[in-house]
């Protein structure tokens, strides 16, 4: 990682950009959940170069999000399917697919989410696993981990955003 301060070693938005915030990461990602698996498939969808592919696989793999498994022995071929933790990460892809069509549309949605059995358009929304409560930035604060260093704690604790607003601050 390449995290200057602790609190950005800590921070797990900062992790999670050094492992897929790259460009053609977050759209091979994209493309694993549309069932893409191989490399050839990837490079016909994406139009990119082959050592650029190379090193995105190698990384997303060595980092847990794919699995690399043969296919063809002669020549060796392999394929690359999504691990429990690369399935994970499909709530980011929904949410910026959503997040892309509210603002960035301008012209239009080209493409929505919608249910494979009923065929209807779908909305993510963020919720709460054990409340079903959806999470805005206007419900919810930032607070430290059981394993926050002081640091970490002195970080958030200076913040303004994410915190719960004053009452002074509703009027």
């Amino acid at each position: 990682m390449q995290s200057r301060s602790v609190s950005l070693a800590e921070c797990p938005c900062a992790r999670t950009v050094e492992t897929v915030g790259e460009w053609w990461s977050l759209l091979i990602l994209r493309d694993a959940f549309q069932g893409l698996t191989r490399f050839d498939a990837f490079q016909a969808s994406l139009g990119i170069a082959p050592n650029m592919l190379a090193r995105r696989l190698k990384h997303l793999t060595e980092s847990g999000l794919f699995e690399r498994r043969l296919y063809r022995e002669r020549p060796k071929r392999y394929e690359y399917l999504l691990t429990a933790k690369g399935r994970d990460f499909f709530p980011v892809i929904a949410a910026m697919l959503a997040w892309g069509n509210r603002h960035l549309a301008a012209e239009g949605v080209s493409v929505l989410l919608a249910g494979r059995d009923s065929g209807q358009p779908l909305e993510p929304i963020l919720v709460d696993a054990a409340s079903a409560t959806p999470i805005t930035s206007d419900n919810v604060a930032l607070i430290p981990g059981p394993r926050a260093s002081e640091q970490m704690r002195q970080h958030i604790a200076a913040q303004r955003g994410l915190r719960p607003l004053s009452p002074s601050h509703m009027e």
